[in-house]
């Protein structure tokens, strides 16, 4: 079977398994674990922050970070498909009482001239404008790389009108890798910074907050709050460690494979890439056969390629570590088999 529901399918490799049964380890809510703490400060380094603090998802680094910047009663900006405002139960409402202000981007991508018309006036009948977030890569919009200018331009703005700036960047080593555009550069504009280990880079738990050293603290205190403080957690750090080392250049090669799903899918005239464009390791495609994506993605597995509906008529596949240039070949050549099959079908039945 051809998994490509995610990149979060992957299983760690021998050498990482390794690394991870050798991991020093201490207490790290009584004091601190070594791991862990070299995790964090490697993490720091290479986002170009001050400290970094290890939690177990992306959900909760996104949480804490709306936890730092703004109170109950606050308003966050955000575009309109993004991961913290779609894929995480609303939790910045439930945990946080801080509400949400959305912007339509083109591509997924807005400009500051949007933003102008939704700041909230500082008078006490509006909502306080506390926080801009952003995404990079943005999954709904199909693995697309915020550009750089845009980043700065928008956080800019932000600063401006007294706007703190947090990225969620579970994707951004893929940014990075796809653009050469170092880590740091794609940080400097943002107060704290979100990443994923378990995405591309094929760890199996964990994601790290990094930003100014005087809000560790907080970044820990907020953290035991969501229940998100462990212990002997340098086995899972030494896994994401071991990711950062060996698994970061190689994303490439994740690109490169999507590409061949991409040029498949273009071959296809019952399939369309949504967006035409493939920027890093994600695929997006609109089915116009019988039963939308549901049924697309039902007999795709059925022949060896495992995807989920996007939509009601999309279907998302996501290249990663265990999907060669060969797998992704076939997996075109499934993808495309299933198209025309349900085409026919669709022929035959309404004759």
């Amino acid at each position: 079977m051809i998994d490509l529901r995610s990149d979060t399918v992957t299983k760690p490799t021998d050498s990482m398994r390794r690394a991870m049964a050798e991991a020093e380890v201490g207490d790290d809510v009584i004091d601190i674990d070594p791991t862990v703490a070299r995790l964090q400060e490697r993490v720091a380094a290479l986002l170009g922050k001050e400290a970094a603090m290890f939690m177990p998802s992306g959900t909760m680094t996104n949480q804490v970070a709306v936890r730092l910047h703004c109170r109950p009663g606050d308003e966050m900006i955000c575009e309109e498909g993004c991961h913290i405002f779609n894929y995480e139960q609303g939790a910045f409402a439930q945990l946080s009482g801080v509400i949400a202000r959305t912007v339509r981007g083109q591509r997924s991508v807005f400009w500051p001239d949007q933003l102008d018309d939704l700041l909230r006036p500082d008078n006490e009948h509006a909502a306080r404008s506390r926080l801009l977030t952003l995404e990079n890569t943005h999954n709904r919009g199909g693995g697309v790389i915020v550009p750089l200018e845009n980043i700065q331009a928008v956080c800019g703005w932000a600063r401006d009108h007294g706007l703190a700036t947090h990225l969620d960047g579970a994707r951004l080593f893929n940014a990075a890798v796809a653009t050469g555009i170092p880590l740091a550069t794609w940080c400097a504009p943002f107060d704290t910074v979100s990443v994923c280990f378990s995405k591309g880079l094929g760890a199996p738990v964990g994601s790290a907050l990094a930003g100014p050293r005087t809000l560790l603290s907080s970044m820990r205190r907020h953290r035991k709050l969501l229940g998100g403080a462990m212990r002997q957690s340098g086995i899972i750090a030494a896994g994401a460690l071991y990711a950062l080392e060996h698994h970061i250049e190689r994303l490439a090669d994740d690109h490169r494979a999507a590409q061949i799903l991409a040029d498949a899918v273009r071959a296809t005239p019952q399939l369309a890439l949504e967006p035409d464009q493939v920027d890093t390791n994600i695929v997006i495609f609109r089915t116009n056969t019988p039963g939308g994506a549901a049924a697309f993605c039902q007999q795709a597995h059925a022949a060896g390629v495992w995807m989920l509906p996007f939509s009601r008529i999309h279907v998302r596949a996501v290249t990663h570590l265990h999907i060669g240039a060969d797998d992704a070949r076939r997996a075109g050549e499934i993808i495309s088999a299933t198209a025309e099959k349900l085409g026919r079908h669709a022929a035959t039945t309404s004759l």
